[in-house]
């Protein structure tokens, strides 16, 4: 397809998607926001097939001007983080639910509404809303997130000055089978602070989530993702974080089950000592199953470190993609940069797509990527049947195995015993 054919139908798709989509009522600072991000979008066009970072994944249902119907799904399952004392905050169909939700109050924190801080003349978010998705751009356009910058219709905006005494969860849940969620939230940790995020929970039939993440001197942040089991589910994820000098950004996303399913983190280390680490695992089975995690970590200062790993167990014709860049810019010496991607395929039919990347301007680093694709291991099938496990029992606690370096990666071991025990009885269910 000529250049010139391929930027006449991502304006026309763009212009479908946009006709008549009004932004949502803001105040002054959140408004130029706004038209700030949809000015991005007009510019660089909603993503098509034959975009660098999209060929492998078909943006077309997530970026249409309506989304396909999804039928609503049960897991029969208690909530994840049941037992974990936190503070809930609950959005159904994208809507928050205060009522559902607990009371925002907790020391060493600050929550508010989106709408509600962008009504205020002045307020700390002005500097995070939108910048950090705006810098994202700089290497590879991110229409999709800047469309969520433009219109997102709820969210919460969260200042973090101290060590709250419990994590703060997102939980998303659905009650229309054609709902359409936009949501965008802004978290700044300020200079000494920690917080732990958890997410959960299909959110909608299209669901698009953008979150902010600024990370002070000598803060931290944890963020714990799990997108639920309901099948018929699509959501486009961007999450953008900026790191200061020896602070920390730790991020794990699991992922069962949806239609489609596209995960992007951009993360810059900005500061020195800066620890980035993003991690992420999917299983998934059928045709109708594709998963797309693309990441970029950007080392803009000294002795930085960061991990990418990522795994995926698919079966059944499910497809898996990762797509995964280091930059290390000049002057950012003694970089420590590792990227793991690796897929774990259940039978001839599946298939993993990987793409990648390192590209370094420094000489005094230490950046690997490997990407591998394979079936079980028949010696280690072979040892534990002749141990008396049973076939699948055997294939399972292989299986397991594989997903446990990037559980690893999560800060809090409770949240990680719990995360297998849910992977445990995926397996079971999917049993061959």
């Amino acid at each position: 397809m000529a250049k010139a054919a391929l930027k006449q139908q991502k304006t026309d798709a763009t212009e479908a998607r946009l006709a008549g989509l009004r932004l949502p009522e803001s105040g002054a600072w959140l408004r130029e926001a706004r038209e700030a991000a949809l000015g991005r979008v007009q510019a660089m066009g909603l993503p098509h097939r034959r975009d660098e970072y999209w060929r492998f994944t078909d943006p077309t249902s997530l970026s249409a001007a309506e989304p396909a119907p999804a039928a609503l799904f049960d897991p029969q399952e208690a909530p994840l983080f049941d037992s974990v004392d936190r503070l809930r905050l609950v959005f159904v169909d994208g809507v928050f639910d205060a009522e559902a939700s607990d009371d925002l109050a907790l020391e060493g924190i600050e929550i508010e509404r989106l709408a509600e801080a962008g009504a205020k003349d002045i307020h700390w978010a002005r500097d995070v809303y939108g910048r950090l998705e705006a810098q994202g751009h700089e290497k590879t356009d991110r229409p999709l997130a800047a469309l969520n910058s433009a219109t997102a219709t709820d969210g919460v905006v969260i200042r973090v000055t101290g060590t709250p005494a419990k994590p703060v969860h997102l939980v998303y849940e659905r009650a229309s089978e054609r709902a359409d969620a936009v949501l965008h939230h802004v978290v700044k940790v300020e200079q000494g602070a920690s917080v732990t995020l958890l997410e959960t929970g299909p959110g909608a039939a299209r669901l698009s989530t953008g979150l902010e993440v600024d990370v002070a001197d000598g803060a931290a942040c944890h963020l714990v993702r799990v997108q639920g089991r309901d099948h018929e589910r699509r959501a486009e994820t961007s999450v953008f974080a900026r790191l200061g000098t020896e602070s920390t950004f730790k991020t794990f996303t699991l992922t069962f089950n949806g239609v489609l399913t596209r995960n992007e983190c951009v993360v810059e280390l900005t500061g020195d000592d800066a620890v980035a680490h993003i991690a992420g695992a999917c299983l998934g089975a059928g045709k109708d199953f594709h998963h797309d995690d693309t990441v970029f970590v950007t080392h803009d200062a000294v002795d930085c470190e960061s991990r990418q790993v990522f795994k995926k167990v698919l079966r059944n014709a499910a497809t898996g993609v990762f797509q995964g860049k280091i930059l290390v810019r000049k002057g950012a010496q003694k970089t420590d940069g590792y990227q793991i991607s690796q897929s774990l395929l259940l039978d001839d039919d599946a298939q993993f797509l990987a793409k990648p990347e390192l590209e370094i301007y420094a000489d005094d680093v230490a950046c690997s990527h490997g990407s591998t694709s394979g079936a079980i291991d028949p010696e280690a099938l072979f040892y534990l049947r002749s141990r008396g496990v049973g076939e699948v029992e055997a294939t399972n606690l292989l299986t397991l195995a594989f997903v446990a370096e990037a559980l690893e990666e999560i800060e809090d071991e409770a949240y990680a015993d719990e995360l297998r025990e849910r992977l445990a009885g995926w397996l079971e269910r999917h049993a061959a």
